[in-house]
């Protein structure tokens, strides 16, 4: 049998770079949030490095690029990997657009060895992974999986004030194929960890057996507009005080529960945002994840309780909506043993680990076999322009990855 490809590791390193440079901030990092001018650069940018290794393309009805390396057998599923070009508004240069250019990377070590798989090998940019300009977030992958509609999808408007479906149509990005239509062998997302783990424990590859449970808890807090220099103290139901109050009361509950648990209250949007109006109205979102889904479920319950208590002291009306709700999702065992077996035949140092963050890997693995490789990143920051991994750690990522995908494509012997 030919032995396994090596990665390029500066050539991967300079595709980042490349990347990064589109929609690149001051400080280091990146912002193309999803189907923005600089995204639909990043995208086009990505499709020609793909025609040029011989890749075909396929798009489908919310976006996803599909972009395939052709196997001996056509009519085998294809062994996929990839996960998003998105970026968060202050973004790193690797959250995401790694595992897209490490599956591009696998894609071109192949052909610098001339080795040929049997089944195709599929690079995917799944749409919208971040839900920065629009909702829902991991809507490609959402889609993909049968989650969310098409409709849905095509008609969210982004902040911009334009629809999905015409930025679609406007970039050439609206695509035919049906999503989960084009099924996969398997998923396997390489992408940074977001966390400090493996880098405190120098360790060079996570084997990710498992995501947390995700909720998403929008809460809706209403009062009465009114005029800022009228309206006495005590005749007030100003809305931006008793979210503040929920807001505290609310952060203090992960304290009471377990170390496990997260909430994060990272958008508020205040109406009629006037500095000279008492604010009457105020949507907050509440970001839950845990691993155990029972745990996850009472702690939602513990917020509504705890801000409808404050709703009712502060005369004011709460209304709560429930956008995204993630089970905790477990990987393949094969999937998930064929990545560990692959790192530890490479020769890199390995731990098994849950994912703290979200990942469209999580929604494929509702209709495939999926699993994710994770390195290192410095002090485990990310979303954040300081975003920063290693030429060497992401290289060995992309090797793990490569071997993982070989397994599974199988390999045409000479």
């Amino acid at each position: 049998m030919n032995p396994i490809p090596r990665v390029n590791e500066a050539r991967l390193w300079q595709s980042l770079m490349d990347m990064a440079a589109i929609g690149a901030l001051p400080n280091g990092g990146s912002c193309r949030t999803a189907l923005s001018d600089e995204d639909i650069r990043g995208r086009n940018l990505f499709v020609s490095w793909c025609k040029d290794a011989g890749c075909e393309i396929h798009i489908d009805q919310v976006g996803n690029i599909y972009a395939s390396r052709p196997g001996r057998d056509a009519g085998r599923l294809p062994a996929a990997t990839g996960s998003h070009l998105d970026t968060q508004p202050h973004g790193g240069k690797f959250d995401g657009v790694y595992g897209v250019l490490a599956g591009l990377e696998v894609v071109r070590a192949l052909n610098d060895a001339n080795l040929r798989t049997m089944a195709p090998i599929d690079v995917v940019v799944w749409t919208n992974e971040e839900g920065v300009r629009f909702s829902p977030p991991l809507a490609g992958s959402c889609a993909y999986a049968g989650m969310v509609a098409v409709d849905t999808i095509q008609g969210a408007e982004t902040i911009d004030g334009t629809r999905v479906r015409d930025d679609l149509h406007s970039s050439g990005y609206m695509g035919d194929l049906v999503p989960g239509k084009r099924q996969f062998d398997c998923f396997i997302e390489a992408h940074i960890e977001q966390g400090p783990v493996l880098e405190a424990t120098e360790t060079q590859i996570g084997v990710v057996s498992s995501v947390q449970g995700i909720r998403w808890l929008v809460v809706t807090v209403t009062g009465q507009d009114a005029h800022a220099g009228t309206t006495p103290m005590d005749r007030r139901r100003d809305a931006v005080v008793g979210t503040a109050r929920m807001i505290t009361a609310v952060n203090a509950l992960p304290r009471l529960t377990d170390s496990d648990m997260r909430l994060t209250i990272g958008r508020v949007d205040v109406e009629p945002n006037s500095g000279a109006t008492i604010p009457g109205r105020v949507r907050f979102n509440c970001d839950v994840r845990h691993p155990d889904l029972a745990t996850l479920d009472a702690f939602v319950e513990s917020i509504q309780s705890t801000v409808s208590k404050i709703a009712g002291q502060s005369g004011l009306d709460v209304d709560f909506e429930h956008p995204i709700q993630i089970a905790p999702t477990p990987f393949a065992k094969d999937v998930v043993d064929l990545v560990r077996l692959s790192a530890t035949e490479l020769g890199f140092s390995n731990r098994d680990m849950l994912s703290g963050a979200g990942h469209d890997a999580m929604n494929v693995a509702r209709v495939a076999p999926a699993g994710m490789v994770f390195v290192p990143c410095k002090d485990g920051i990310s979303h954040n322009e300081a975003e920063s991994a290693t030429a060497r750690d992401l290289a060995a990522g992309a090797q793990t990855l490569l071997a993982t995908l070989l397994a599974r494509a199988g390999v045409v012997e000479s």
